[in-house]
């Protein structure tokens, strides 16, 4: 399998973490690819039209693109449920937390790009925004530590993970942990798990 990736993009480093989770990472061939939102990757563009990575492609030439769905990708190639639970409310509570962290990535890839901008440029009502929604779910995330830290280990706990990985790598400036003891305990451990030590982020 070949694997679009780059270092810093949060959203293939939750591939990664999974393929690491799974036992799958010396299957995967990672080729660095490079994307920007203002520039399409034309390199790219043939495997995947929306010029976005993580995009898995597979041996007989087929292709997957989303994080989410690679990841479960991965889990039926190492025989299923391990980190999507098959059904039920384990299921829904997994997707639920995966939907968080990831929707929260958005927000801050958004945010990013808005802050890249040349000062004048910039909308004080989108960094307003983009504050609220990061500071409400992050208290959210806190609220649900102790049971995060609770459940099997699944998708959910990759995004969340993978997510507040990044708040450190590029908003360390926000002191996330400042009001939210329980998710950075949460976190340290998280960060100590083999798959996060693997693919620790780095800017290049």
């Amino acid at each position: 399998m070949k694997l679009h990736w780059s270092p810093r993009s949060p959203f293939v480093r939750k591939v990664m973490v999974a393929a690491h989770e799974l036992g799958l990472a010396d299957r995967i061939d990672c080729l660095r690819t490079v994307v920007r939102m203002t520039q399409p990757n034309l390199d790219l563009l043939p495997d995947n039209p929306l010029s976005k990575i993580p995009t898995l492609v597979l041996a007989d030439g087929s292709v997957l693109i989303d994080s989410v769905v690679i990841c479960e990708y991965l889990d039926s190639l190492a025989g299923g449920g391990i980190l999507f639970p098959p059904s039920g409310p384990e299921r829904w509570q997994a997707l639920a937390r995966h939907a968080l962290g990831n929707g929260l990535l958005d927000i801050l890839i958004l945010w990013r790009n808005e802050r890249d901008k040349p000062e004048q440029r910039q909308s004080p009502e989108l960094h307003d925004s983009f504050a609220v929604k990061t500071r409400t779910t992050l208290d959210r995330l806190e609220a649900d530590a102790a049971d995060l830290g609770a459940t099997r280990y699944g998708i959910g706990h990759i995004a969340i993970g993978c997510c507040l990985s990044y708040l450190d790598f590029r908003f360390a400036d926000l002191g996330w942990r400042d009001g939210h003891p329980l998710l950075a305990a949460w976190h340290e451990s998280f960060r100590a798990r083999p798959s996060a030590r693997a693919t620790e982020a780095v800017d290049a």
